[in-house]
């Protein structure tokens, strides 16, 4: 395999990262018309961001170990299922409880699917400059506020926040899917006998 790909394993971990974790920090954005429009409290609201950490942590351990013994591509492939399917499932709830299992749980073990994997693939890939590989990685997350947040923004002023969830959902698996393809394990090179 071209040595190049390499950094086509960065962009796929990038953006993986930017659209698993700005989807879920844009739960901000939703606050106020969902509060107003379901009548659910914003502290209520707020705890599926709550969730999202503790699951993330949690699931972090268990993708990474599904990664050990797979993969990355099984492993970004549920999550970016699982991503799609709990942001369409959270627009449309019709209650507290389902939102935040959809929102907080589901979000949550769905964003972790991605980070750890792709940051342990990348490494795999990187013999010299592993640091930058890495930390390109990485920005995926810091990139996420800045398109996703104002994405959504966008979409609940023009349409409503249901509808807006359930387009970033659609989104995620429109961009993530095929990035999905991208993932591939490093083949050592062969020596000549």
């Amino acid at each position: 395999m071209n040595p190049s790909y390499r950094w086509v394993i960065v962009a796929a971990g990038a953006l993986m990262t930017c659209v698993a974790l700005g989807a879920m920090f844009s739960l901000a954005i939703f606050l106020e018309p969902m509060s107003i429009d379901t009548g659910w409290s914003r502290a209520g609201i707020s705890s599926a961001m709550t969730l999202n950490f503790l699951v993330m942590g949690i699931g972090g351990f268990a993708w990474g170990a599904i990664y050990d013994r797979v993969g990355a591509r099984p492993v970004v492939l549920a999550g970016a299922v699982l991503l799609g399917l709990a942001l369409v499932v959270a627009s449309r709830a019709n209650s507290l409880l389902i939102f935040q299992l959809s929102y907080g749980v589901i979000v949550g073990l769905a964003a972790s699917a991605f980070f750890a994997p792709m940051i342990a693939l990348t490494t795999a890939w990187f013999d010299t400059n592993r640091s930058l590989a890495v930390s390109l990685v990485s920005a995926g997350m810091g990139v996420a506020p800045m398109t996703i947040s104002p994405f959504a923004r966008w979409l609940i002023s023009a349409y409503d926040w249901r509808t807006a969830m359930f387009d970033i959902g659609v989104m995620a698996w429109v961009l993530l899917l095929p990035a999905v393809f991208l993932v591939r394990r490093r083949v050592p090179p062969t020596t000549p006998a």
